[in-house]
This record gives C-alpha cells, sequence and structure tokens, in this order.
C-alpha cells in the first residue's frame, strides 16, 4: 500500500530512540500502511480496555483503532508523540466525565487527526448524525457538518461533498484567542477540548477559528465543539463519526499514518482554507477530476477556481449581481453591542489623551484647562464613557455574569489584554479623579457648606499634583495598550477582511476625532467662561480631529484598493459592502469626504483671521457663533459616518469557513427562515438571532 503524501513530499522510514519512521520532504517515494485490527471474539470486547466507553457486540472491524509504527514528526515539523513536548506523565488521566481512568490505548499520547476521502462521500450526513447522537446537540448546532461544492454542466455536472469538524490543529487559534482559557490542548491524542462551563460565550473562538468547528449556542450562551469522542478512543474505538460513515470516506488515527485503501494524503481540497492558519490535524484523498471552476450552494459569494499549480484558490462569486442597495436596516445585528463598545471605548481615549498630551507638551491653554476645575469634569466623563463601553461588551456575553473570566488568558488572547488595558486605563482616571476632588474649588465649597469639612486643609501635606499626573500618565499608558490590543483582536486570518492596516487606522481615527469633539465641548466652554482666547485651542482641536477623519479615509482608500484587487473571502465582504450595502458605503465615504473639505476650510478661514474668535463677547460674536455652528454640524455628520462604518465593519465580514448546504450551514436560508416564520420550528435547525 502507497502514501502520496502531497505532491513532492513523503514519508520516508527512518530511526530514532522510539524506533519509528520521520516525516521528510521528498519525490517519489511510499509507506508501507498497517492493516485494521482483527475483529475481538464475541463476549472477549472489553477485554483489557478501560470502562470510559462499552463497547458494543456487534462492533464492526473498521470501528477499531489500528495499531501503526508512527513518524516522528508530522510534515510541519511537530513531534507526533506530545508526551516529549510537555512535562506530563504517560499515565496521566483525562478525567473524561470526572472518570479517573486511564485510558488502555496504547497510541494516547500521539497526535491523532481525521482522514477524508472526497471521493467515497456520499452525502448522507450518517457522520453528522452520529455525533448529534452521541453529543445530544441540538437541532440548530453540529460539531460535524457536511457542505458540498460543484461545478460542470451537464452531462458533466461534478459535486465534491466536504464533512468538517474541529481539526485539532497544531496551532490552535482557538485556544490562543479564548479569554477565559477554556481551551486546552492535550497531550493525550492531540485533542483541543473545550469546556462550555469555563466558557462566557463571548464568540472570539468562533471569529478565529477556519473551520467553523466552535459553535456558539445562542440559547445557553457557551461555545461546544467537537471533543474527538475522546472516551471511545481511550477503549480503541474510533469517533462516532468516523465508525458511522457507511461510504468509507472518514477514517482516523495516528496522524500521517495513511489509512488502508488510500493513495493520497493532502493537506487541503477545494473549499479548504489554507492549512497554514492553524496546521490542521485532518489530511485529504481526492483524485477525481473536478471542474476548474468550483461553486458553493450557499449565499456566501466565494467560489474556487484551479490555479496552474492544481490547488483551487477562492474567487468572489458575484451571486447578487451588482445593484446597489441601502439596507440600512441590516445594520442592526446582534453584534450592536460591540459597535457602541469598540466606539466610546475609542472616544474616551481620545477626549482623555488629547488635552492631557497636550497639557505635557506644553501647550499654555491645555495647561490652563489641566489646573482649573474642568479638568475633573473631563476625567469623570472618560471614565463613564469607558465604563459603558465595557458594560456594552458585557451584555454581548452569553453568560454576563462570567465576565471576570476574561482576564484568563492574558499570555496569549488579545482580548484578555485589551479588557486588561481598558480597565487599567479605568483604574487610573479613577485614581486621577480622586486626586483632582482634593483640589477642586466646587466640590470643596459643596463639602464645606453640606458637611463643614476643608478638604484641602486635610490633603494639604499630599503631593496631589504629583499624583494625579502620574495617575494621568499610567492612565494615558494602559489606554495606549488598550486600544493596540483592540486592533489586534481583529487582526485575524481567518476574517480577511479585517485583516488588514484600515482596522488600525479606523479605531486610533476615531479615537482621534471623537474624542477631540467631546473634550473640545468641556475645553472651548471652559475657556470662554475665563475669557481666555478660543481660537488657539479650535484650531489645534480642529487639527486633531481632522487628521483623525483624514487617517480613517487613508485606511479606508486602501482598504478598497487591496480588497479590490483580492480574489479571497476579504474581497467577497466588499463585494457585499459595494452592492448589498452599496448606498450606505457611498453615503459613509461622502460624509468623510464633506468633512475632510469643511474641516480643511474652516481651519484655513481660522489661519486668515477672519474666524476671530477672541472671545464670545466680542464685536464679531456672530462670526464666532457661525463658527460654532459649522463645527456642530461637522461633529454631527462625524458621529453619524462613525456608527454607519462600525456597523458595515462588523456586518460585512466573511470568514474562511467550510462550504455549507442550500439548506444547512446557509446564512441566505437561515434568512429566509426567519422571515417566513420557518425558524419558529427548533426542528428546522435555525438559531435565534441573539443569546
Amino acid at each position: 500500500m502507497t502514501s502520496q503524501i502531497t505532491e513532492g513530499s513523503k514519508l520516508h522510514s527512518g530511526s530514532d530512540k522510539a524506533g519509528v519512521g520521520l516525516f521528510t520532504p521528498e519525490t517519489g517515494s511510499s509507506i508501507k500502511v498497517t492493516k485494521a485490527n482483527a475483529l475481538p471474539k464475541r463476549g472477549e470486547e472489553q477485554l483489557g480496555r478501560s470502562n470510559h466507553w462499552e463497547v458494543r457486540t456487534e462492533e464492526q472491524a473498521y470501528a477499531y483503532l489500528p495499531k501503526t509504527d508512527s513518524e516522528i514528526e508530522n510534515r510541519y515539523g511537530k513531534r507526533i508523540d506530545l508526551v516529549e513536548l510537555t512535562d506530563n506523565p504517560v499515565g496521566r488521566s483525562m478525567f473524561i466525565n470526572d472518570n479517573p481512568a486511564v485510558g488502555t490505548n496504547p497510541d494516547r499520547n500521539k497526535q491523532h487527526g481525521f482522514f477524508f476521502t472526497a471521493d467515497n462521500c456520499i452525502g448522507c450526513h450518517a457522520c453528522e448524525s452520529a455525533c448529534a447522537e452521541k453529543n445530544d446537540t441540538p437541532a440548530h448546532l453540529a460539531f460535524r457538518s457536511v457542505g458540498y461544492v460543484e461545478g460542470g454542466s451537464y452531462p458533466d455536472y461534478k459535486r465534491m461533498n466536504i464533512s468538517m469538524a474541529c481539526n485539532h490543529c497544531d496551532d490552535p487559534v482557538c485556544l490562543k484567542g479564548c479569554p477565559t482559557r477554556a481551551y486546552t490542548k492535550h497531550a493525550e491524542y492531540g485533542a483541543v477540548l473545550q469546556d462550555p462551563e469555563t466558557c462566557f460565550g463571548c464568540g472570539y473562538c468562533t471569529w478565529v477559528c477556519p473551520y467553523n468547528a466552535p459553535q456558539l449556542d445562542p440559547v445557553k450562551g457557551t461555545v461546544s465543539k467537537c471533543n474527538m469522542c475522546v472516551d471511545r478512543l481511550e477503549v480503541g474505538l474510533k469517533p462516532a463519526c468516523v465508525s458511522a460513515c457507511v461510504g468509507n470516506a472518514l477514517d482516523f488515527g495516528v496522524i500521517e499514518d495513511t489509512p488502508e485503501s488510500r493513495e493520497q494524503c493532502k493537506t487541503s481540497i477545494p473549499g479548504f482554507p489554507s492549512p497554514e492558519i492553524t496546521r490542521p490535524n485532518i489530511r485529504f484523498q481526492q483524485t477525481k477530476s473536478m471542474p476548474e471552476e468550483m461553486t458553493r450552494t450557499d449565499s456566501m459569494p466565494v467560489k474556487y477556481r484551479k490555479g496552474k499549480d492544481g490547488q483551487y484558490k477562492p474567487v468572489i462569486d458575484q451571486k447578487v449581481g451588482k445593484k446597489q442597495h441601502w439596507n440600512l436596516a441590516k445594520l442592526n445585528s446582534r453584534e450592536n453591542p460591540l459597535v457602541l463598545f469598540t466606539l466610546f471605548a475609542q472616544a474616551a481615549l481620545g477626549t482623555f489623551m488629547v488635552p492631557f498630551l497636550a497639557a505635557l507638551a506644553g501647550v499654555e491653554i491645555f495647561e490652563l484647562f489641566m489646573a482649573s476645575d474642568m479638568m475633573l469634569v473631563l476625567v469623570v466623563t472618560s471614565l463613564f464613557m469607558t465604563s459603558f463601553g465595557l458594560f456594552m461588551s458585557v451584555t454581548h456575553l452569553g453568560k454576563p455574569f462570567r465576565f471576570y473570566r476574561g482576564f484568563n488568558n492574558l499570555r496569549y488572547s488579545p482580548m484578555s489584554r485589551e479588557g486588561l488595558g481598558l480597565a487599567l486605563f479605568s483604574a487610573g482616571l479613577g485614581l486621577m479623579a480622586v486626586c483632582l476632588l482634593a483640589t477642586n474649588t466646587w466640590f470643596n465649597e459643596l463639602l464645606v457648606s453640606s458637611f463643614d469639612i476643608e478638604l484641602s486643609v486635610l490633603t494639604n501635606a499630599l503631593p496631589l499634583v504629583n499624583l494625579a499626573l502620574g495617575s494621568g500618565v499610567f492612565a494615558a499608558i494602559a489606554g495606549a495598550a488598550g486600544l493596540y490590543y483592540m486592533n489586534q483582536c481583529y487582526q485575524i486570518k481567518a476574517r480577511p477582511f479585517w485583516n488588514h492596516w484600515q482596522t488600525v487606522t479606523s479605531f486610533m481615527g476615531n479615537s482621534m476625532s471623537l474624542g477631540a469633539m467631546v473634550s473640545g465641548v468641556m475645553i472651548l466652554s471652559t475657556l470662554a467662561v475665563l475669557s481666555l482666547p478660543l481660537l488657539p485651542a479650535l484650531q489645534l482641536l480642529g487639527g486633531v480631529w481632522l487628521v483623525g477623519v483624514a487617517l480613517e479615509a487613508i485606511g479606508l482608500i486602501g482598504h478598497n484598493r487591496d480588497l479590490n484587487a483580492s480574489e479571497n473571502e476579504g474581497g467577497a465582504a466588499h463585494y457585499i459592502q459595494c452592492t448589498t450595502f452599496g448606498k450606505t458605503y457611498k453615503l459613509r465615504n461622502l460624509m468623510l469626504t464633506l468633512n475632510i473639505f469643511a474641516g480643511l476650510t474652516l481651519l484655513a478661514l481660522g489661519e486668515l483671521g477672519l474666524l476671530n474668535t477672541q472671545g464670545l463677547a466680542s464685536e464679531s460674536v456672530g462670526v464666532n457663533l457661525w463658527a460654532f455652528v459649522a463645527w456642530s454640524v461637522i461633529a454631527l455628520i462625524n458621529c453619524i459616518s462613525a456608527v454607519i462604518g462600525r456597523a458595515l465593519f462588523y456586518n460585512l465580514v466573511i470568514p474562511t469557513t467550510m462550504p455549507g448546504a442550500f439548506f444547512w450551514k446557509n446564512k441566505g436560508f437561515e434568512q429566509h427562515a426567519r422571515d417566513i416564520g420557518l425558524a419558529d420550528n427548533p426542528a428546522c435547525g435555525v438559531a435565534p438571532l441573539a443569546h
């Protein structure tokens, strides 16, 4: 029996202390494949096996794991014997269902994986049914699902089914992304297991996984996924889905050990995302010739075209034509809390940091403002905005009362680091507000009149000015870190529409423009009350605002250019942006353009002295009022533009996920089922929109 690993690679027999083979990338080789175990005698099925799973007396031979000599490393250079990579003992219990017994599988410490032969899959969904029965999943969830791609025309029409579950990857991005540490990569079988009782339902793992393996249950509010049927593996049985496959399309075993009657051992087939994202432990065979172009039957505007290297790459499938629509109602989604969270958090950062950094830089007017009583109001306003944003992010969770678990994975998760940065930013603002209270004239007068307490006398010996300054610096550093990791949360390879530098410019630009607007209201009103010149502050705040808006516009130009030239899922998302939301997209761009020109005009008029803002009581009060009205209109347009842009950001993204079918795993059908009321029947398998 021979095994073609990939084009131009092979498994070559080698030796080391373990006496197993070594994978080497050479051409034209083969390995001998060990046959499956003999069928146990009737009545002795459980003999010598652990009690994790009861072996049926009628269990077929193909349901048993074969005994094989495995390779040392897989094709990615990762050790297959995982115990050698850890300090864990060989005989460690997995405590499956609280069972302390240790499995009897001799290969339990080696990386296992699935093997899918697309040529054999008939699309019967027996694997889905077996998985659903074993894991007792509701109708709207499926740990394993079967989709398909098709191509050609009669009489040469061809369809290829794809059965997919979790691939228990070498580099599990779900584990690294999960803020609660609900995921564990086990040395036993290399299984990536998830604990729904730890999960708080943020759904971030469903964003980063390119294979749609983690399933967010909107009813329970937690994520769950394929567990590799480790209880069956412990007694030497293959997973339930593999045992149920009637076409011999699915198989399972130690990775790189090619099953019987297989000719290939590839890492990708048409419709499968790039294996370089996570290095999944699944291998494929697909020998039948396929058309040059394969399409998806779900609503995703993606198809696959064969390249010169014989590999299929995603390209845009213009399923909805080129007509442009508004679809403003579709901007309303379950991601609305995240729209508010990101905008309020970014605005809060800018509100505090623009005047604070300007004062540190020695700008006199901002130094005067920082020394005034209104600085406390600005700090408290920033704190309130950040708190509101964090509250909205908590409402997005399926289990909001578990929010404190979001700091569990600071080692890997950008979401944990984002939350910590914003929490520390809030703490810094709170400490600064406490320091400013003692020197605040209004607060001290209130204490004296109400309680006859002179706080300034009690705190006279404390270096409150330095403490307030230090707290502000701490808050600024923590806020910058929070904004950085907020951006890192969206640099996801499985979501090319987000994985672009435009996300950075959008977040920074909104922080500057929205922050300059909010802080400008307080700064200019304070300067007016103090009869100080308004023009320098207005010009500086307007300049910061303009830089923020221009930064966002530059990012959008680059995003449009790159995605127009892209044929992946990012380009497909941009196609939806230009068609389904085409008019809304144009409106947002038009508002940005008008704002930039209007802002430039007002700044130029200010520099030329045509906006005399030396004081509201001056002779040119009419000009002053019109200038403020103009800036107010621009600010309102900027707010509308920011909300539309952020809603588009969350609604448009198309992940590099597996193909669905016409009725199953099809977003278009799900929406249709909701529109006509079919989704009200739980058996339909369409989940509610919110959790």
